[in-house]
């Protein structure tokens, strides 16, 4: 995600070896649309408080839920041309709870959902 929403043509970030299915292609629409204003977003981010919430390798496709804490505070939203940086509002949720859903592809274990909880953490 950082190198994704770093880059502002988004074509070096690679992360369909990451994520999958709904979880990819939210993230790639999300990213053009920052693209699209003129934005690019650096820094890292980082997960904390990771719990396993539910594992299921019994169906066709072995899956897990999982939560944690993501905490984008160290993201720095930047006009893409002048690197100047953009003021955001002051209440936003910067570390906030995130529920994610994995799966097992073949080339490996995908996110293919993220769903934020709206909840700080």
């Amino acid at each position: 995600m950082e190198k994704l929403y770093a880059d502002p043509t988004g074509k070096n970030a690679h992360l369909d070896r990451y994520a999958a299915s709904e979880a990819l292609q939210s993230a790639e629409t999300d990213a053009k649309s920052t693209r699209d204003r003129g934005l690019v977003i650096t820094g890292n981010v980082s997960l904390t408080d990771q719990n396993v919430i539910k594992v299921d390798v019994s169906g066709q496709v072995p899956n897990a839920t999982v939560s944690a804490c993501l905490d984008i505070s160290r993201w720095v939203t930047t006009n893409a041309k002048s690197r100047e940086p953009v003021s955001l509002p002051e209440n936003r949720l910067t570390a906030y709870k995130i529920i994610s859903v994995i799966e097992k592809y073949p080339e490996g274990w995908r996110v293919t959902r993220d769903e934020p909880q709206g909840k700080a953490c």
